[in-house]
């Protein structure tokens, strides 16, 4: 019972990579990242009818430039392919969806499960799902894609390991972070990331950009931002409120030179 409780984030996980490897090949990584970036928006949607976090005006309207962003990039995009911006979208909602379903295991009531418990139980069955794909598409005899041996050389088998080793690293890590910040916290954090692989890919790969496509990518880091602070100010804001509910009524105030109610002596009519 305690393994069938997470079946869903093993799905979740499965699809994620796939649909983010796909997202990768057919588009540049600068429009793949940016895409990603706007995850905040799906994560107030998916914390709010799975966890039933609320998320106030201020914070919703914070989401406004984000989203123009996005679309600003959309529509100036050199590299833009249907299949490429589908996956990366459908990326962004299965990985708001895997962040919300991490959060209640990494920190429910009923099963609680550490950070590289989830990581172990995920990637074996993340694994096991991706084994079908990989005999089928890879190139090896009688059975792969062209039925011909893969050829691999020394740097590509380090390219692999690498990826591999950094991917368990950032999954753990993640992990981690889950169990200790809400989901929507964490795909604001994850904004950070997204921003740095898209300039960074714009250097390393040299990907051209449109100068509106600039200022989209540009817009929807701005608009994170805002969205981090109009979270905190909510946080705060909240706690304030129960602070305030919580917190005894104050005593009334004793004048000692009053005169008592009732007489101090014990026989007033005598």
């Amino acid at each position: 019972a305690k393994l069938n409780c997470f079946f869903p984030l093993l799905l979740l996980r499965f699809a994620t990579v796939v649909l983010g490897l796909v997202s990768l090949k057919n588009v540049a990584v600068s429009f793949a990242e940016t895409v990603k970036s706007s995850a905040p928006i799906f994560t107030v949607i998916m914390s709010r009818m799975i966890l039933g976090e609320y998320t106030g005006l201020i914070v919703n309207l914070s989401l406004v430039p984000v989203m123009g962003g996005l679309a600003l990039c959309t529509a100036n995009e050199l590299s833009f392919n249907i299949l490429g911006f589908s996956a990366a979208l459908s990326t962004n909602i299965m990985d708001c969806l895997q962040n919300v379903f991490s959060k209640k295991l990494l920190s429910g009531d009923k099963y609680r499960f550490s950070a590289p418990e989830l990581q172990f139980y995920t990637s074996a069955a993340a694994v096991i799902m991706l084994i079908p794909a990989w005999v089928f598409f890879m190139d090896m005899p009688v059975i792969g894609k062209n039925r011909q041996p893969f050829q691999y050389n020394q740097d590509i088998v380090v390219l692999l390991l690498m990826d591999g080793v950094l991917f368990h690293l950032q999954s753990v890590t993640a992990y981690a972070l889950m169990g200790k910040i809400s989901p929507v916290t964490f795909s604001v954090a994850s904004t950070v990331k997204h921003a740095l692989s898209i300039w960074l890919s714009i250097i390393v790969f040299g990907n051209k950009i449109t100068s509106l496509s600039a200022i989209g990518t540009v817009l929807v880091i701005i608009g994170v931002m805002l969205y981090n602070r109009a979270k905190q100010h909510q946080q705060e804001t909240f706690q304030n409120l129960v602070g305030t509910a919580s917190a005894p009524p104050p005593s009334p105030a004793i004048n000692e030179d009053a005169e008592p109610l009732l007489s101090k002596d014990p026989h007033p009519f005598e």
